[in-house]
């Protein structure tokens, strides 16, 4: 018995390393972003600080172990074997619930998921035990410890609020004093900020944070509590003296310093805080192992847990092999590169490619917001107004080129750190899991909001972003809970070969998932390099791009018009998808049409042209591609009659046309050989005469009642779609020759 019950200890652990790298590739964005957002060091530079402040910080997570052992339930009220079965269940749920997220790149919440885990596994096997009356007069609400729990999911949510409210505020403030040209006023009031800033985090890190840390000793605590009053005040004097002086000695970027150290110190509160998601409750499962090992001949089905309601001191050795495993993740897992992108992607200062689409709640907001402001407006003072703009103009910011530009500025930045840190490290020395996730994002929201990055241009995509995020940590809540209630029922009627399968299926999902990753990302990479285009090489781009283009669309319409006369349902679903990615593509690039532009020299206006009629194109393209397609699914997935031998003949004939059309286009922009242009358009004259006699003859078979109307409205769609599809493909190799032409002759002026 005690072989089995040490491998599921053993299996406990195991599942703490992967929900470690789970865990560390979602929490990532908590302390990578402003760093990172604000290129305000190299990447390595960055990865090193962040390392060490996990390390840091992993040694203060010791009393926050007591949340996984007692703070959500009472375990005085569960038997060994009952102990253990919630806390399988807890594990593998955590793993595989964030593992879904981070293949998406969708930042959740840690310490939610291990929350409603514990309750969802401690609710199903209490009201196991109570309905097997095991204990007479106990209802579910006595094993778990509601106040407790309730108390922490409160403080979870009202963390979002006062992270949104505060990073909007100091935001707001500090944008008023530094304004975006701060590089002026960061001479007076640059040591004076960052005195405060180091302070906070001095103050909230080591003060608050001293008191769980499993190195320190009592005397030393003491000495801190007594004495932090002078602390404070001697922090801030000597960090606002020094600084002014590196500022004026060595010329030191003061708003750097800031940045990495609050990235240094926002890692080690994530690692303060949310080690405890992480490894707390297989080190409560240890816990319970040796409380019942020290009990000869005690059965498990028997024996109470009374024993984890006592404090216990975690070992500072297995916090430190925890802090290393998560610098590691950090420094490998591509999936923590994800997440951080979703979060920049929403906070970023400028416009572009818009992950997230528009909502009617974010409609709502927007003309709201807007219809706020204008009477605020006219509250307000004009001076006040003019001299509040001045502040907050963005012209006014130091000039960086395109492909160098940070996402945002180091003055958000600052206050992205500082405040989560101070956030979280508050909740942390309260011994309150309040979620990172949650505090650093909903800041960097609120800073991105106060310094209005959401401009009419792009509000409503990211505030549809912000909320779809947001619906997802309702959904990890929710999704949470009823896995681990279903898992604990599962492991308890089912026994080591429940736990045993689920193991399995854990690996088995954490592979799948990491296969997925793996090719959304290859297709980004491609996406990217695709897009880095300047000046210098805009005609070799769009010629690589343009060729593959064509060559897709003469193999997807080829498949299309097979999928169609042979009804392979398959087939056609594939085509789709493929045509789906397509159109991203194409829908990327035209979407960063101004940023692409703006890396050109102010006389290449004619270079811009072209590459804009150019991508105009290819989305006409793109698009006539989804709307042949589509409506060819549609008809073979809703079983409607097929097409007749006569049309097959004709839409063959007509592919075969195409198919020469497209493949002469492709070689000629491939060769950059256009001395066949004239020849290609007679082709497509030629292809648009046939179209039209088959729109006669199909006109002829609905009079003879050979066709029905679905069969009809198909046929005239993939024809008319047709006929676009190659005016569009000639219209681009024009423009593309234009554009090759014009190129050389500028080329050969220089």
């Amino acid at each position: 018995m005690n072989t089995i019950f040490i491998a599921l200890i053993g299996l406990l652990f195991l599942l703490a390393i992967s929900d470690l790298i789970v865990g560390v590739s979602n929490d990532a964005v908590n302390f990578l972003n402003s760093a990172i957002g604000s290129k305000a060091a190299s990447f390595k530079t960055i990865m090193i600080i962040a390392a060490l402040g996990i390390l840091v910080g992993a040694t203060f997570s010791s009393g926050m172990m007591e949340v996984a052992r007692k703070g959500i339930f009472n375990p005085q009220m569960f038997f060994f074997s009952e102990i253990l079965i919630i806390f399988l269940a807890v594990m593998v749920t955590d793993v595989i619930l964030l593992d879904m997220f981070n293949t998406f790149g969708l930042p959740t919440s840690t310490t939610v998921s291990i929350v409603f885990e514990l309750l969802g596994a401690a609710v199903a096997i209490a009201i196991l035990k109570v309905s097997g009356n095991h204990i007479d007069g106990k209802e579910v609400v006595d094993y778990i410890n509601s106040g407790k729990a309730m108390a922490i999911i409160s403080g979870i949510l009202l963390s979002v609020v006062v992270a949104f409210s505060v990073g909007a505020f100091v935001q707001y403030i500090t944008r008023l004093i530094f304004s975006f040209n701060y590089k002026k006023n960061l001479k007076y009031f640059g040591a004076i900020w960052g005195g405060i800033a180091i302070t906070a985090i001095t103050y909230f890190i080591l003060i608050k944070g001293a008191k769980g840390a499993s190195f320190m000793t009592n005397d030393t605590k003491e000495f801190i509590k007594d004495n932090t009053v002078m602390i404070i005040g001697l922090s801030f004097l000597g960090w606002t003296i020094l600084l002014q002086l590196l500022n004026l000695i060595v010329k030191l970027n003061i708003l750097k310093l800031i940045v990495l150290v609050g990235t240094f110190a926002l890692a080690m509160a994530f690692a303060g805080n949310d080690l405890v998601n992480f490894i707390g409750v297989p080190l409560a499962g240890l816990e319970s192992y040796k409380a019942f090992a020290a009990n000869p001949g005690a059965d498990p089905n028997a024996f109470l847990m009374g024993s984890l309601q006592g404090k216990v001191l975690t070992p500072t050795l297995y916090l430190l092999f925890a802090g290393l495993i998560m610098v590691l993740t950090l420094w490998l897992s591509k999936k923590a590169r994800s997440v951080v992108k979703t979060t920049l992607d929403l906070s970023r200062q400028d416009e572009g490619d818009e992950r997230f689409g528009s909502s009617i709640i974010s409609r709502s907001l927007v003309r709201s917001s807007l219809n706020f402001g204008k009477v605020v407006s006219y509250i307000v003072p004009q001076k006040v107004k003019i001299g509040i703009n001045k502040q907050f103009d963005q012209s006014q910011a130091p000039t960086v080129a395109v492909e160098d530009a940070p996402a945002f500025d180091m003055i958000r930045a600052s206050v992205n750190l500082v405040v989560a840190s101070i956030l979280i490290a508050f909740a942390t020395s309260l011994k309150l899991p309040l979620s990172t996730t949650y505090v650093t994002f909903m800041v960097a929201m609120g800073t991105s909001l106060a310094d209005k990055a959401w401009g009419r241009e792009s509000a409503v995509y990211r505030i549809t972003g912000v909320l779809s995020v947001v619906g997802g940590w309702f959904f990890t809540a929710l999704s949470a809970f009823t896995v681990a209630f279903i898992l604990a029922m599962f492991f308890s009627w089912g026994g080591i070969y429940a736990i045993s399968i689920m193991a399995i299926v854990a690996g088995i999902v954490m592979f799948r998932t990491h296969l997925i990753h793996k090719k959304r990302e290859e297709v980004k990479t491609d996406l990217e390099n695709d897009q880095d285009i300047n000046e210098t090489n805009i005609v070799k781009k769009c010629n690589t791009t343009v060729s593959s283009t064509i060559l897709k669309v003469n193999k997807y319409y080829e498949e299309i018009i097979e999928g169609i006369t042979t009804e392979n349902l398959k087939q056609l679903k594939q085509v789709k998808k493929q045509i789906k990615e397509l159109n991203n593509e194409t829908k990327l690039m035209k979407d960063n049409l101004g940023k692409t532009i703006g890396k050109f020299q102010d006389d290449e206006v004619e270079t811009g042209h072209y590459y804009v009629q150019v991508v105009d194109y290819l989305r006409e393209i793109a698009h006539n591609m989804s709307f042949i397609s589509k409506p060819c699914y549609d008809h073979v997935d809703n079983n409607h009659k097929g097409f007749i031998d006569v049309q097959i003949k004709e839409l063959n004939e007509l592919q075969n046309n195409v198919h020469v059309l497209l493949t002469g286009i492709r070689d000629s922009i491939t060769t950059n050989d256009y001395k066949k242009v004239d020849e290609l358009i007679d082709k497509q004259h030629e292809i648009l005469e046939q179209k039209a006699l088959i729109k006669k003859n199909q006109i002829k078979r609905i009079k003879h009642k050979e066709v029905g109307t679905k069969n009809s409205l198909l046929y005239f769609t993939i024809t008319n779609e047709t006929k676009n599809l190659i005016l569009n493909a000639v219209n681009l190799l024009k423009s593309q020759r234009d554009f090759t032409l014009f190129d050389e002759e500028k080329n050969n002026h220089k």
